[in-house]
């Protein structure tokens, strides 16, 4: 046996336990519930091909619809305003303080992201409670009316996305950090050399260089945002504010022996996600490569 061919046996051999785990979990359940979504199946009997009967109730459920347009205000409002916060910060880190106070800066920014939910949740509502919350005491210091901002339709969701992106901005501007330390310097001294200040290094020189690392950042924000859960359904209590996630979930506890509508529910909720990987997965994979993400 020649060397490469015995190094090809042995990582074969090592990505092996992983890649079994992967196929009985993940690969497997997914080609599972694309059969299902096309069938008419319970517990009780065998699977009957109806073909797009599942996709067509699910478009034609309100609640459902209702879910995916939250949903989708959630993502618009949500993934912009976390790339954005996480590039400005961690260009000026980068920039600016490179030193101890910067260290203390990047650890406290990233609290939030390795906060559990219930704490996040606790938290929030102590801040957004409507009688006697912080936010509302602050209003009611200069005489505005108190806002019920998890109650009420118009506030919840908006509530949720501020709440998000206070938890997961410090994971991206993690990452982002870590790929705008990766830029040689010689660029930037050439940009100065150019005559271009820190803003137009910014433009000409770290934008850029940093396309790949970008596209890891929309992809992982979006297939958050998108999936997200644990938020949404800590903060939620009005179904006409459920997220996709929540109210697939919510669908599958009232429907638990019917779940052909809930497997045609979890495609759709999928679909986004595998079009965004696949028109980013070059930037996506070059982004983790070069911001030396793990894991």
């Amino acid at each position: 046996m020649s060397r490469k061919t015995k190094e090809a046996v042995q990582g074969a051999i090592y990505i092996l336990p992983s890649f079994v785990l992967i196929l009985i979990f993940c690969i497997i359940p997914i080609f599972m519930s694309g059969y299902f979504s096309f069938t008419e199946y319970n517990i009780m009997n065998s699977p009957k091909f109806v073909g797009l009967d599942n996709y067509i109730k699910m478009f034609k459920d309100s609640y459902v619809t209702d879910a995916a347009k939250n949903t989708l205000l959630y993502v618009v409002m949500t993934v912009p305003a976390q790339t954005i916060l996480a590039l400005a910060f961690a260009a000026f880190l980068a920039a600016k303080i490179q030193n101890k106070k910067g260290e203390f800066l990047r650890s406290v920014m990233f609290i939030p992201v390795i906060a559990s939910a219930v704490t996040a949740g606790t938290v929030w509502r102590i801040i957004l409670n409507t009688d006697g919350g912080f936010l509302n005491n602050i209003l009611n210091f200069f005489h505005i009316s108190s806002v019920n901002w998890l109650g009420s339709t118009k506030t919840s969701l908006l509530s949720i996305c501020i709440v998000a992106v206070w938890k997961n901005v410090g994971y991206f501007l993690v990452i982002y950090y870590a790929g705008i330390m990766g830029i040689q310097k010689d660029l930037y001294e050439a940009a100065r050399v150019d005559g271009l200040g820190y803003i137009g290094s910014y433009f000409r020189v770290v934008l850029p260089l940093s396309g790949p690392l970008i596209s890891t950042l929309a992809i992982l924000n979006f297939t958050s945002c998108w999936n997200a859960y644990l938020v949404p359904s800590t903060f939620l209590a009005k179904t006409e504010k459920f997220t996709l996630a929540v109210g697939l979930n919510t669908i599958k506890a009232a429907n638990f022996i019917r779940p052909n509508e809930t497997m045609a529910g979890v495609v759709l909720l999928s679909f986004p996600v595998l079009i965004v990987f696949f028109f980013l997965q070059k930037g996506f994979i070059e982004g983790i490569a070069n911001s030396g993400i793990k894991g």
